[in-house]
Order: C-alpha cells, then structure tokens, then sequence
C-alpha cells in the first residue's frame, strides 16, 4: 500500500506530465515572444495563475508573463507582434496585448498580460499600492499572494522556478503564503478574500497559519476599495464551490466587513427550534440554483439566493402561538440588497434585477395549489419582466425542506404555475403584456392633450387587460370613455 509520501510523488509527477501537454499546446504563441524578448536582451517567463492552471491542465488562452524589461521597452516588443495592444494598467507595470494565431490546425485569439518584476505594498491607510520595479524573478515570486501562484516558466528553455514549494502545496490542495501570511495580507489585503475565492474556486484547503492570520487581520480589508472587494466577490461567488469560500469568509470575520448580511443570518435556534438555520437554507439555496442553471455560472441568479433572506433577522418575531414570523421579509431584503449592492459599487441594472428577485421570491407561496386566476398568473408574469426565468428558478431553489411530501407538493404546484404560464403565452403575448390601446389612441378618443390623464387612462386600462386579458379594439374603447364618464373631473 502506498505512503503518503509516495501519493505525493504520484501527484506531482501528474500535475508535471499535465503540465507538459498545456505548455506544449501554447509554445508556438510563448516561445515567439519569448524569443524577441531575449533578442532585445531581456528574459521573459510564464508565471502566476498561468503555471498554477497549467499545472491543474486547466491553462486557457489568457497568458500571464513576468519580465525584467521596463514597461517603455515591453510596449517596444509586442507592439510589431501582437494583434491588439492597450496600457490600461501600464502604471502599475502591465501591458496588455492580443496575439492571434493558428495552433494545432485551429485560430486562436490569445490574451496576453506581461508585467515587470514588481513588489508593491499598502501603507496603514492608502487604497492603492505603491509599485516598484524589481530585478529578479526570485524577488517578483516573493511578493505574489500564495506559493501556488509563485511558480514560474522561463522561456523559452522552459526552465521551472519553484523557489517555495508550489508544486508541493498544488499537489497536496493547499494554500500558503511564500513568506508569512501576515506580511502577505499587510501587503494586499485584498489576499485574504483571495485566499476564500481560490478555496472555493480550486476546491483547496486553506493553511491553518493563513486562516488565523486572515481571521487576526480581518478589520484590514476596510482599506481595500469597494470596487476591488466586489470583483473578488464575485468570482468567489461565480466559482464552483462557493459554499467553501463564503464560510471562510464568514468562519475570519471578513464577512462581517464586506457582507455584514450575510452572518447574520446566523440567528440563533431557540430552544423549540421554531424554524429552519437561515444561514444554512440559505447555502443549500445557492447550491441548488447552481444545480438548475442551463448556460453558465449565473451571476444575477447567485446574488439573489445568497440575498433572498437577508430581510429575516430585522423581521423575526416570535408569535404568541408559539411560531416564528418574519413578515414582509421579503420587502425588507430587498431593499437591504439594495443598499449592499450600492455599496459594492454594482452596477445599475444588477442591482435593480437581483432586489427584484429578492422582492419577488415569495410570491408563489401565495398560489396553493393553483388557487389564482389567470389574472393572478398574468401579473406573476408581469411583474417578473424579464427575470421570470431566473423567477422560476429561485422559487425552485428555495424548497429545503426534508419533507418529501411537502417538496414534491410545492414542486408539482410549481409545474402546475409553469403550465398555465405556457397555456396562456400562447394565447397572448403575456411576456410584454401592454393595454390594447396605446397613448396616441388615448389622446385622440379623449381629445386630450399629454399629461397627467394620460398616464392615468394608460394604468386603468393595463388593470383590465391583466385582469381580462385582451381585448378587440372597440371594447377597449368603450371600456375607456366609461373610464373617463366616471372619473372625477378636476
């Protein structure tokens, strides 16, 4: 039976073999420009998240290249190569380029990045790093975020540079830090939601020392900017085990100063044990609308099951009867989405959308067994817009209960809510469902002019249309001058 340290040879040894076939696939792009990098007398390596993937047999098309040539002389370089260049983040010493080309009989679009060796570091109180040039690829590796992203690929001889034991900690799934995890995150800060987001992104384990630190330096993120702190967040959340990531998150008390609404939902169970861990729901919802995705990971989808209850702990009350309410819930944490979101500097329409959700994800409930009518059904369908998809599919996410029967229940109803929206778009056109009479029509039966009334009639006759459904244009129009006999005259 094999030791441990044998399992670990054999893991190395397949993460090198991986290793081989992925830098074998992009040596004709590398090489190239590796090769006028030492014409122009500088040295050239692929680095960071590049040899990390690599190494998993997951490298992609996005390459990431350190070098000791200055920014001036890297634009000289690539710009008679590549395809595309920009300097968007030339300040901080990287130079973006496109290079396409034909590999293994295929064109390919490759997005190249090439930055020079670097160590940057926040003071107590800036938002931005301070960026200094280095002269050595040993002291660029020093400064990067965790030992597996610190491994480099000289080229084009293809020399590995491993100098703390990255190639270990891939193979055994673990996270550390190349020096010590506190001058690592005083550095950056930002590291530690890192360090949460590859968690859940590789499915590793983080090192004990690096979640102690993490959990020591938890009140250090405040200096990050909210931009910075969103785009972490989301790959977190977009990534393939989010659960792990937000745990660490919540378990350092990181959570508590990016996503405050997030831990609390750690309500504490009273003794009866009245209703469900709402943080606990609230995972298992995430996880399942994961499950029911049709086209990706689904960013606007993920926020809302991660929100959708966050309006509990301001509503909980406990009832004479002995249950436990949290009414208007829903209300409430939409508008707490809201304000979150903002914070995070989200844009517009996502935050819209995702409050929407949280808004709208008890609704069904008030269904039964199909007891609404179809005008009921038409203002479902209304009033989730576009986000009916992603509607359905959160109401869905949102059974947890280990009662088969009562899952099965909401779960044929829903089917039974799904049909009749079918039934019914294929009556009318229920997805932009408007009044039969626009506000030309409007103006010219009532012989008005724009203005308040208008906006009025238009609202009256949307109730009739949801209510009825559609109508022929002249019991539109008699149904409007009764609106208009009828209404109080100013």
């Amino acid at each position: 039976m094999p030791n441990a340290n044998e399992d670990n040879a054999s893991a190395l040894s397949e993460v090198q073999h991986r290793a081989v076939s992925e830098l074998l696939r992009v040596s004709p792009v590398a090489d190239e420009l590796a090769r006028r990098f030492q014409e122009a007398g500088f040295s050239l390596a692929l680095v960071g998240g590049s040899v990390r993937d690599a190494l998993l047999g997951r490298l992609g098309n996005d390459l990431d290249f350190t070098t000791d040539a200055r920014p001036e002389d890297v634009l000289k370089i690539v710009r008679p190569w590549a395809d595309a260049v920009w300097e968007v983040g030339i300040a901080f010493g990287t130079v973006g380029c496109q290079k396409d080309a034909r590999v293994d009989g295929v064109d390919q679009s490759f997005q190249i990045e090439v930055t020079t060796y670097r160590s940057e570091a926040y003071d107590r109180t800036s938002r931005k790093p301070e960026v200094s040039y280095g002269d050595s690829i040993e002291q660029d590796l020093v400064r990067r975020d965790f030992t597996v992203n610190a491994m480099a690929v000289a080229l084009p001889e293809k020399t590995f540079v491993d100098p703390h034991g990255g190639l270990e900690d891939l193979a055994a799934r673990i996270l550390r830090t190349p020096g010590t995890p506190e001058e690592s995150f005083s550095d950056d800060p930002l590291r530690m939601m890192r360090a949460a987001r590859f968690a859940a992104q590789l499915d590793f384990e983080v090192a004990p020392d690096v979640v102690t630190a993490m959990t020591e330096m938890a009140d250090r993120i405040e200096i990050v900017s909210a931009e910075r702190v969103r785009d972490e967040l989301n790959k977190l959340i977009l990534s393939a085990h989010p659960r792990k990531g937000l745990t660490l998150l919540v378990d350092t008390g990181l959570a508590d100063r990016v996503l405050p609404e997030l831990p609390a939902l750690r309500l504490e169970r009273d003794e009866h044990h009245r209703h469900k861990d709402v943080y606990d729901h609230t995972l298992i919802v995430l996880e399942q609308a994961m499950a029911l995705e049709t086209d990706g990971p689904d960013l606007t989808l993920r926020l809302a099951a991660l929100l959708h209850d966050i309006g509990k702990p301001r509503t909980r009350r406990f009832e004479k009867d002995g249950r436990v309410s949290f009414h208007h819930h829903e209300v409430v944490g939409a508008k707490m989405t809201k304000k979150r979101m903002t914070a995070l500097k989200y844009s517009n329409e996502l935050v819209k959308d995702v409050s929407r959700l949280v808004e709208l994800h008890l609704r069904f409930h008030g269904y039964g067994t199909g007891e609404w009518t179809d005008s009921a059904v038409r203002r479902y369908v209304r009033d989730a817009g576009p986000l009916l998809t992603r509607l359905h599919q959160l109401t869905r996410s949102d059974c947890t209960t280990r009662n088969k029967r009562k899952a099965n229940a909401l779960s044929r109803a829903y089917d039974g809510l799904e049909e009749r929206i079918s039934r019914l778009q294929e009556q009318e056109e229920l997805d932009s469902i408007r009044p039969d009479l626009d506000g030309n029509q409007i103006m010219e039966i009532l012989d008005v002019r724009p203005g308040p009334v208008i906006g009025q009639a238009y609202k009256f006759l949307l109730e009739l249309r949801l209510e009825n459904g559609p109508m022929e244009y002249d019991a539109a129009v008699e149904a409007l001058k009764e609106w208009w006999a009828e209404r109080p005259q100013d």
